[in-house]
């Protein structure tokens, strides 16, 4: 705790005596040892996709707490290969990318059909490995952004894959196209005995004005609920850093009670609102480490992960922060956000 408070720095106070009134936690489903049985028990999943979540809060230094801790390394198709991996080069091999996931007690590795595909017969078994089934990639020019499948779920079945991943733009010119054929993607998962877990971006240059909306609560947490739609069973959403983007952008539909009693400008009661719209956190709330921005990356992510946490989201999917550095520092900052959800003394808000 003491190491977490001081890279909370001035905000350790703030962060770790909140108290979240607008939604209180009693309404909540938690995350919890018994969260496979008490939460996606009573639903229409079939025992082997009960099975393979409890494979992925089974495993790793959080297993059995409820919480995720997941490597995700798609960067190379999302980001370009160079811009990804040249800051530490040993992660053009796709052995390297698994082998920083077990070593820094992650509960999972995502990535690429081609990256799992490589090591699949020496790692499936070892670790559970969440096969991204589409990606934007970057090399189309001029740049468009669209998010198209670069396989089917059968090959993520065939190499073992407990889950499938993936990303809809939403907000985008394709984003219809994208939910329909993300929707049967994870209807085929869920016959397979695959878990499901799903991007949920913003995607449309008008959601930048004064303020990036792309991170506003309202409209972030209408994403989460569209993926919930879907039958996603983990979210994963960057975290809220504002709030009013249907008030500032003008369209679209909300409530003056989700400004005046749901939410404030707190972070956890923002992050808390992208939880609410997760079914009430039926559907986990996994936060998005973000990029790699030097020095106080760790102190980012401890950040990151206490205010999770504490509004209720049941992990972080941390992978440029982990992989751009030397692989011992990589497994230290894994841990170190570890270290948040194994804490007792940082409890829900």
């Amino acid at each position: 705790m003491e190491r977490i408070v001081e890279l909370l720095g001035k905000e350790a106070d703030s962060l770790l005596g909140h108290s979240c009134q607008g939604v209180t936690k009693e309404s909540l489903h938690l995350p919890s040892p018994n969260s496979v049985d008490e939460i996606f028990g009573p639903s229409d999943r079939s025992i082997r996709v009960l099975g393979n979540l409890q494979r992925l809060i089974g495993h790793g230094r959080l297993k059995n707490t409820g919480y995720l801790s997941i490597l995700p390394v798609d960067q190379g198709i999302e980001h370009s290969a160079g811009a990804s991996f040249a800051p530490n080069p040993i992660y053009f091999d796709p052995e390297n990318i698994v082998k920083l996931a077990i070593e820094g007690g992650c509960n999972a590795v995502a990535s690429t059909f081609g990256v799992l595909g490589a090591v699949a017969r020496k790692y499936a078994h070892k670790i559970p490995f969440v096969a991204k089934i589409n990606h934007n990639e970057l090399l189309t020019y001029p740049s468009s952004f669209d998010q198209v499948m670069f396989g089917r779920v059968q090959e993520a079945y065939d190499q073992g894959a407990a889950a499938v991943g993936a990303t809809i733009y939403y907000g985008s010119e394709e984003s219809n196209r994208q939910i329909v054929g993300v929707a049967e993607a994870f209807e085929e998962a869920h016959q397979l005995g695959m878990a499901t877990i799903l991007w949920c971006y913003l995607r449309n240059s008008a959601f930048k004005t004064d303020k990036d909306y792309h991170v506003s609560a309202d409209l972030t947490g209408q994403a989460n609920h569209l993926g919930v739609t879907i039958k996603a069973d983990i979210i994963k959403q960057k975290q809220a850093e504002n709030n009013g983007g249907y008030l500032a952008l003008k369209f679209g539909k909300t409530s003056p009670l989700v400004y005046e009693q749901l939410t404030t400008d707190h972070p956890i009661d923002l992050c808390r609102y992208q939880v609410v719209n997760c079914y009430m956190g039926r559907s986990g709330l996994i936060n998005s480490g973000g990029a790699s921005g030097g020095a106080d990356d760790l102190a980012q992510a401890v950040r990151t992960a206490v205010i999770n946490k504490r509004a209720g989201g049941m992990g972080l999917i941390s992978g440029r922060k982990a992989f751009q550095r030397p692989m011992e520092e990589g497994v230290q900052l894994l841990n170190t956000i570890q270290d948040v959800f194994l804490d007792p003394e940082i409890t829900i808000a």
